[in-house]
């Protein structure tokens, strides 16, 4: 009955080694206007706190699903690791158990698929708030069905042992959405350099851009 806060340390790392800068001003593929460049350290910053808005929104899933089936939710640590309890005995009711567990990653996927697909265009290009929310969600789930795949405090632990699922299956559930994700903001325009940019050499550079556009 616990949920892995750490995930966010861990992927925010992943994140910032993969991340590569685009110049201070492009033009955007779908409009002939030039956005004007943001102060980088404040693109950044704005990208991070859409980044902790996701994980955020993750803990918060959980939180809100304890207390509706009934549980207790709680804070805790385990091995020094923050984590979340439900308050519910799996054992006893592991169909409760398993709405908690999924109700974080579940959240995340539901937020990211109204960013791609409820209108809310505020000029061209996605700002890097926005950026920063599908990166935490794609982010979140790579993690949970990569190194989080396993341990005491995994969703995907506690979703399999509490279903008739198993971690591959959850694995490709998750995974597979986020992957539509992905593709989906490769072609969309607004999300123009997301995964990819061209460096000074004229090589293809791979990570979530997280310079001004």
């Amino acid at each position: 009955m616990q949920i892995r806060l750490a995930v966010f340390a861990i992927v925010m790392l992943a994140f910032g080694l993969a991340a590569t800068p685009l110049p201070a001003q492009a033009v955007a593929s779908d409009s002939n206007a030039v956005v004007s460049p943001a102060p980088r350290k404040h693109y950044r910053l704005k990208f991070v706190l859409g980044f902790a808005t996701s994980i955020l929104a993750h803990e918060s899933g959980h939180i809100v699903a304890a207390y509706a089936v009934g549980g207790h939710p709680s804070f805790g640590f385990n091995k020094w690791r923050p984590t979340i309890y439900s308050g519910i005995d799996a054992r006893v009711d592991p169909h409760k158990q398993f709405i908690f567990s999924s109700a974080g990653l579940t959240v995340q996927t539901l937020l990211d698929e109204t960013l791609l697909d409820v209108p809310h265009a505020r000029g061209s290009v996605a700002g890097p708030f926005e950026r920063g929310l599908l990166a935490g969600g794609i982010g979140t789930v790579l993690f949970y069905i990569t190194l989080g795949r396993t341990g005491s405090v995994s969703d995907v632990t506690f979703m399999a042992n509490t279903s008739s699922l198993t971690k591959t299956q959850l694995s490709l559930i998750y995974g597979g959405i986020a992957a539509l994700h992905v593709v989906r903001i490769h072609f969309k325009d607004r999300y123009a350099h997301f995964f990819s940019v061209p460096d000074a050499g004229g090589r293809l550079r791979f990570g979530v851009n997280i310079a001004p556009d």
